[in-house]
C-alpha cells in the first residue's frame, strides 16, 4: 500500500499572531475603503488578503524605502475587484513615493487619507482604470496595476514593462 501525501491548503500562508493581524488588517482596510466609496467588491481584498501578503512578505524583492531600486521584483495586478487590497498592502508595507522623474520624495505612496478616498473625483487611488494613471499618483508606473476589462491593461502594458525592466 502507498502512502498518500496530504496537503495542507494553508501551508505557507500567514499563520503567525502578527501576520494575522496585518492581514486582517489589510482586510479591514480594504474593506473600510470600499465600503466609504460606496462603490465596489470587499469580496476579493478579503479573500486574496492572505496571498497578497505572503507574495509581498516572502516572495518579492523590494525596498519600501527605495521604490526605484533597479534589481527590484515588479509586481502586476490584474484584478480591477483588488485595487483596494494593492493599496492597503503599499500603504502597509511603507513604499515611498516617487516622482515623475524618478526621484524618491520620502513621503507615503498611499496614505491612510488616500485610502479613504478610494474611487472619489481626482484620488490618488481610483479603483480599476483602463487608461492613463490615477492624477496626483507618486509610486513607480510598474508597482501596481489595478485591472482593466478583461486584463487589457495587464497584457498591452503591464507586461511589455516587465519585460523592458528586465
Amino acid at each position: 500500500m502507498s502512502q498518500q501525501t496530504i496537503i495542507d491548503p494553508t501551508d505557507g500562508l500567514p499563520n503567525q499572531p502578527i501576520e494575522k493581524l496585518t492581514v486582517n488588517t489589510l482586510r479591514t482596510l480594504s474593506m473600510d475603503a470600499v465600503q466609504a466609496a460606496n462603490s465596489g467588491h470587499p469580496g476579493t481584498p478579503m479573500a486574496l488578503a492572505p496571498v497578497m501578503y505572503t507574495v509581498w512578505q516572502r516572495f518579492l524583492r523590494y525596498d519600501p524605502d527605495a521604490p526605484i531600486w533597479s534589481n527590484r521584483d515588479r509586481f502586476v495586478l490584474s484584478v480591477g475587484h483588488a485595487s483596494a487590497l494593492l493599496y492597503s498592502m503599499l500603504h502597509l508595507a511603507g513604499v515611498k513615493s516617487v516622482n515623475p522623474e524618478y526621484e524618491i520624495l520620502g513621503e507615503p505612496a498611499v496614505s491612510l487619507d488616500d485610502l479613504k478616498h478610494f474611487r472619489q473625483l481626482d484620488s490618488k487611488c481610483p479603483g480599476t482604470r483602463s487608461t492613463g494613471g490615477p492624477r496626483g499618483w507618486n509610486a513607480p508606473p510598474d508597482r501596481w496595476a489595478p485591472g482593466s476589462p478583461l486584463g487589457g491593461w495587464c497584457f498591452s502594458r503591464g507586461v511589455p514593462r516587465l519585460i523592458a525592466a528586465a
